[in-house]
């Protein structure tokens, strides 16, 4: 086997399987071998930087993400040194849109603080009444893939949906099941806004104080993209005063983000950066990064270049 891959953020056995076929691979938690290999797989927790990846010159000819997100890896650095990036950008688009979905009924229903006044031996059942997603409107922000397939799913709760994507025209945003809005509209008559943007100069800091402002009264905010997105200082200050009813948040601008007064605000539900987390998505991810990542060294026609 003439190429070594290395493994830094781990790797289901299905695509582990793909690449011992065709390269010697290793497995260690950090970067200290990069200098010794073809291609480099990561997930959301390795960060390439222009500094690894001059290491990992003048070896290194790909990265892979096995996932979506590729705000992680230096794109600009990897452009300059002629290391080609590849993600894989379906293998997730049901597990996100699933817990985008689910996180909206555990807010809606109230469902995590019901469950905590059981184990404390409470039976509050006046007391937590909640609301029905039937007939509210639904304001999502990226209408990509995954924003797209949580629209599929809102419809079939009897929600209205509205979609802002400025990349995708209007005929192409009905076609994925949205009303096109605004940015302005949109917040202002969403119930409940999801975000499915990926961090960029552009995105980073996108739901502020200002837009946090604009949202209607009484409006849920969901977040399953990237932390950045979402100014944390803003949003708890929109929970503190009562304008907003709740969040519910998988994703973090440092992660892990500790026990900070947002993750402790009784209106907040939040996950560990799950909503990839499921045993089908990550099988696929697997087998689809190890395809692209073989076919990158081969010199093959790639699916999903980035770089």
């Amino acid at each position: 086997m003439s190429w070594r891959i290395l493994i830094t953020d781990g790797l289901a056995d299905a695509g582990l399987a793909l690449l011992r076929e065709e390269a010697q691979v290793l497995q260690e938690e950090n970067l200290t071998s990069l200098g010794r290999v073809d291609a480099l797989i990561v997930r959301s927790r390795t960060k390439v930087t222009a500094e690894a990846i001059a290491r990992g010159l003048p070896r290194l000819k790909v990265v892979g993400r096995a996932g979506v997100g590729v705000d992680n890896i230096d794109l600009e650095a990897a452009r300059q040194a002629g290391v080609t990036v590849v993600n894989a950008p379906l293998a997730a688009t049901v597990a996100v849109a699933e817990h985008a979905l689910a996180l909206m009924l555990a807010l809606a229903r109230r469902i995590p603080e019901a469950d905590a006044s059981m184990r404390q031996g409470q039976w509050r059942k006046k007391e937590l009444k909640g609301s029905e997603l039937h007939g509210k409107t639904l304001g999502v922000i990226g209408m990509g893939r995954i924003g797209a397939a949580l629209a599929e799913r809102a419809r079939a709760l009897g929600m209205r949906t509205l979609g802002h994507d400025p990349l995708l025209p209007e005929e192409e945003m009905h076609r994925r099941g949205a009303e096109p809005a605004s940015l302005e509209t949109l917040l202002a008559e969403s119930d409940y806004l999801s975000l499915h943007v990926p961090l960029n100069e552009t995105t980073r800091g996108l739901i502020g104080s200002e837009a946090l402002a604009r949202l209607k009264p009484g409006a849920r905010l969901i977040s399953t993209a990237r932390g950045g997105v979402v100014d944390e200082a803003a949003l708890l200050q929109a929970l503190q005063t009562g304008h907003l009813a709740g969040a519910a948040l998988d994703v973090f601008a440092q992660e892990p983000p500790g026990l900070t007064p947002l993750i402790e605000h009784p209106r907040v539900i939040s996950s560990p950066h799950i909503a990839a987390q499921t045993a089908e998505a990550q099988e696929r991810a697997a087998r689809d990064i190890a395809q692209e990542v073989l076919a990158a060294l081969r010199g093959a026609p790639l699916r999903w270049r980035v770089v």
